[in-house]
């Protein structure tokens, strides 16, 4: 696999797995782990998303420009990895698992 890329999981879909721009998911995952946090409930996803903007880089995520798209496939992948979590019951509240 070229370096340029990662493969991500699904947590909604079980061996499935696509290749992504690494330089975009590493950008939106630091950002989404700087932001979470470490005890349920967590945050709603729209709350991540307004705190992780200021941190993503301009040059990958000009105004935000698809910030949407990649902190759900981030979400999905950490979560596949087990290193984030959603609490129970509704609306999705994400954070962290720590070891």
């Amino acid at each position: 696999m070229p370096d340029d890329r990662v493969e991500v999981e699904n947590a909604n879909t079980p061996g499935r797995s696509q290749r992504l721009s690494r330089v975009k998911y590493d950008a939106m995952r630091a950002a989404l782990l700087r932001v979470l946090p470490d005890d349920p409930p967590g945050l709603k996803v729209a709350e991540a998303k307004a705190a992780l903007l200021p941190h993503l880089d301009a040059t990958s995520f000009p105004g935000g420009e698809k910030a949407g798209w990649w902190l759900k496939a981030v979400q999905l992948d950490l979560e596949a990895k087990g290193v984030i979590s959603r609490a129970k019951g509704s609306p999705v509240r994400l954070y962290r698992l720590t070891s």
